[in-house]
């Protein structure tokens, strides 16, 4: 077994627990300031929402307690299952009051990395709300292969900003708990989900942490002339398309448009510098637009990265916990 498993084994065996009930109650979402200079598509209304939470299971070694978490989207799609957003809450035993970080996921995920950042984040102190994406786990109908992000242009950039809103109201739900001080409230997400994280801070004024992990921004730069593409880019240019007119189209879910707004967060990001997915220049592009804060690479490639899972969550535990 690797250490990472090992690790794994040791924090998410859950410990026996009797069946809870169903926990209800009505959140509030309020937008700090007017919202003007967030751009109109992630721009959400004052409104109240009602959640629910059960208990899940103990992680009695960990002394971190794991809840199901639901309530409705802020954006309603023709897919019921899709309206819903499903999350588990890692809350640290007592009563706080703790940092808050919404936790999003990889772009293939099982969910098991994203499970394992929470339990780490938990076992340390940090209330840890795992979110589903659109279209990941429960909000994707069974037998679908239905994805967040695919080829059809129209459909991701919608999905990505019911992400984007989804995390919003995520962090308005987290800042009504008591156990959680809202003045620590932070966006952790890995590959797809650090993407779709730092739209979301940039959008969400509560989330003042962030952190970033293995990602970066400038897609079009980045990837116009990747030979993997060349299929997609011949057929965009033989329709009239170019490079320009791509990261026109592009600009509204590229987290480097509206980077600068995170030069007044405290940011984190922790990146590969033999990353063949997410290239070291687009992480270079995103430190350099957030401010040149606090990077931290490692000598490895995209998937390489879980060898220094100890070492990184470190760095994560020290950032999102700080005072």
């Amino acid at each position: 077994m690797s250490t990472l498993a090992l690790v794994a084994f040791l924090l998410a065996v859950p410990g026996a627990s009797e069946a809870a009930p169903v926990e209800k109650g009505t959140a509030k979402f309020e937008p700090v300031g007017d919202q003007k200079s967030i751009p109109e598509r992630y721009r959400l209304n004052a409104h109240k929402f009602d959640w629910e939470m059960s208990h899940k299971f103990d992680l009695k070694a960990s002394g971190v307690e794991v809840l199901t978490v639901r309530f409705p989207s802020p954006v309603v799609t023709d897919c019921v299952e899709n309206n819903t957003v499903h999350c588990e809450y890692y809350r640290p035993v007592g009563k706080g009051p703790f940092p808050g970080v919404v936790v999003l996921d990889i772009t293939a995920g099982d969910q098991s990395v994203s499970r394992m950042i929470a339990t780490h984040l938990a076992s340390h102190g940090i209330s840890a709300l795992f979110m589903q994406m659109p279209y990941y786990g429960p909000r994707r109908p069974p037998g679908s292969k239905v994805k967040m992000i695919s080829a059809n242009y129209k459909s991701s950039i919608d999905n990505i900003r019911q992400a984007v809103l989804d995390v919003r109201q995520s962090s308005a739900w987290l800042e009504s708990r008591p156990e959680i001080d809202a003045k620590r409230l932070g966006v952790l997400g890995t590959s797809l989900g650090s993407f779709i994280g730092s739209l979301a801070a940039e959008m969400e004024p509560r989330l003042s942490r962030v952190a970033i992990l293995l990602g970066g921004g400038g897609l079009v730069d980045a990837y116009y002339d990747d030979p993997r593409g060349d299929p997609y880019r011949k057929t965009w240019e033989l329709l009239g398309g170019n490079k320009e007119k791509l990261k026109k189209l592009i600009a509204p879910v590229d987290p480097l448009t509206c980077a600068a707004t995170l030069r007044e967060r405290k940011v984190l990001m922790i990146d590969a510098k033999r990353d063949e997915i997410v290239f070291p220049k687009m992480a270079e592009a995103m430190w350099k637009a957030t401010g040149e804060q606090k990077i931290v690479w490692y000598d490895c490639t995209h998937y390489g990265a879980a060898l220094y899972f100890l070492d990184a969550m470190d760095h994560i535990v020290k950032h999102l916990g700080a005072e």
